[in-house]
């Protein structure tokens, strides 16, 4: 092993019930190296990662670490060799303090000094400039501070390798722009990074080399400054890129000018949200937009009623309507796929034709249960339509990729036939080929007459999608844009405020 290499895998395979998830995969990580891992949802990334820190055993392959033979049995031996790592999903503890999470499972003998964690954590927190005390709950947090003190906490262990997937997802620009920062700092000091993240730009803005997977095989190691964009996104699919080229030509122009599917006015919630009025008409493909904080979820979650509804009117094809709980919304045929996948829009234990049936069974009353074989014909339907790649219908929907479980949350709520489809943040954290076929599936359920706001931190991709787009500010709603007006500089024009040039 060269002596500048810090993380050798060779030949490593993977098999779990029914799939191969890893056939002689090789990874090389140089110490001061910043390393894309990247592939599909499925293409085994995340596999890798798991065989790496113990979290998974591999069939075959072999793992040196500075030139030693390693093979940890625990993500616990793992941290000692120096291996830290932040996973796509948090995984703190919310009922524990920020030092606590912090510093749990890293301390010396059995009693703990609270003033002296209190003390280190407020000194990291400050030094990252990360807004949060140290005893405060970890639950007060947002998602975008829980994710950066993850971060920190992995940063803080002294460690060798450290894993970085997909860190960014919850961060607006600035908090991207610090933790780009403190990963070069890092990368100056000799450690390696491997950083998985569906953002391309982002590879390119800080990686040093790119390895791509696809269907747990290697496709090849590149330097990144050699390897085109667009040629990544095709060794990643597998395929020529016609389909994302030609995504912006199928959006559609059906929008019915009649009256409204939905129209609120001055609608506002318990979360913040100040009063704002809002239409959407069949067929519209419109979208909130704006940074990270701005109230784009916070609006959303109050027209299905997700937060308390604290005033406004509500109308749905130019008749008041009464929303003021979700069950409202939904025999209302209003779906919603919230940004919290994990926390507030799948039921991990359940199975996928358990978490598919769900919104359709609320609707129907759990006093009368479909059939199990009702229930399966739904599940078989919506597998085969959305291309869910699981072993079964009865496989636990935690067990799938977070392309796939988006799917499956997709699938209960097209399952209930909405005439309008709330979508906050569809595709974030997903791959490539499924991001575009989800895009795709929004524009032909406009097509077929559906109404859909939807929500994504890629201003890119609300330009490639909606027809019309509302933009906000400290949660108010600062400007509407359409047409040839939607662009990327006059959406950053209105959220400064100064407007923007036609």
């Amino acid at each position: 092993m060269p002596n500048d290499v810090v993380l050798e895998m060779r030949g490593i395979s993977v098999t779990f019930p029914g799939v191969r998830a890893l056939q002689d995969v090789d990874f090389t990580l140089r110490k001061g190296e910043i390393h894309a891992l990247m592939g599909e949802n499925g293409a085994g990334k995340s596999t890798l990662i798991k065989v790496l820190t113990g979290v998974h055993q591999k069939e075959s392959g072999q793992i040196d670490i500075e030139g030693k033979r390693v093979s940890f049995l625990s993500p616990q031996e793992a941290q000692v060799s120096g291996i830290g790592t932040v996973y796509q999903e948090i995984t703190l503890c919310p009922n524990l303090s920020v030092a606590e999470n912090m510093f749990i499972g890293r301390g010396k003998g059995r009693f703990v000094s609270w003033r002296e964690m209190n003390r280190k954590a407020g000194e990291l927190l400050a030094n990252f400039g990360i807004p949060a005390r140290p005893a405060q709950h970890l639950s007060a947090c947002s998602l975008a501070v829980q994710q950066m003190i993850a971060i920190v906490r992995a940063m803080d262990m002294d460690c060798k390798i450290l894993i970085l997937d997909e860190p960014t997802s919850s961060l607006d620009e600035d908090e991207v722009q610090k933790l780009f920062a403190l990963m070069r700092e890092l990368k100056g000091r000799g450690v390696g990074i491997i950083f998985i993240t569906h953002f391309l730009d982002q590879v390119y803005e800080v990686s040093d080399r790119i390895t791509v997977l696809r269907n747990g095989e290697l496709v090849g190691a590149y330097q990144a400054d050699k390897l085109p964009q667009v040629e990544l996104v095709s060794k990643m699919m597998g395929k020529e890129l016609d389909d994302v080229a030609n995504l912006k030509n199928l959006r559609s122009g059906s929008e019915d000018g009649s009256v409204p599917v939905f129209e609120a006015e001055k609608l506002s919630s318990a979360a913040g949200v100040k009063p704002y009025d809002f239409n959407i008409k069949k067929g519209e493909v419109n979208g909130f937009t704006g940074l990270l904080g701005s109230g784009r979820s916070e609006s959303v979650r109050a027209i299905f009623a997700a937060d308390k509804v604290t005033g406004g009117a509500v109308r749905m094809g130019g008749e008041k309507a009464r929303i003021k709980r979700p069950k409202d919304a939904m025999n209302r045929g209003i779906g919603y796929l919230p940004e919290d996948r994990k926390g507030d829009g799948l039921i991990a234990d359940l199975s996928v034709r358990e978490n598919i049936v769900l919104a359709l069974q609320t609707m129907s009353g759990f006093f009368k249960p479909f059939s199990p074989k009702r229930a399966q014909a739904f599940a078989d339907e919506y597998i085969k339509l959305l291309n869910i790649k699981t072993a079964s219908a009865d496989t636990p929907v935690r067990s799938l990729s977070g392309g796939n479980q988006q799917k499956v949350i997709l699938a209960r709520w097209l399952l209930i036939n909405p005439q309008y489809l709330i979508l906050d943040e569809p595709t974030r954290g997903i791959d490539v080929g499924t991001k575009v076929e989800i895009q795709k599936l929004v524009l032909k359920l406009a097509s077929e007459g559906v109404s859909i706001t939807f929500i994504s931190s890629e201003i890119e991709e609300m330009l490639r999608v909606c027809s019309r787009l509302i933009v906000m500010k400290d949660r108010n709603i600062v400007g509407e844009l359409s047409g040839e007006d939607m662009t990327q500089s006059n959406i950053m024009h209105t959220i400064a405020g100064g407007g923007y040039t036609v």
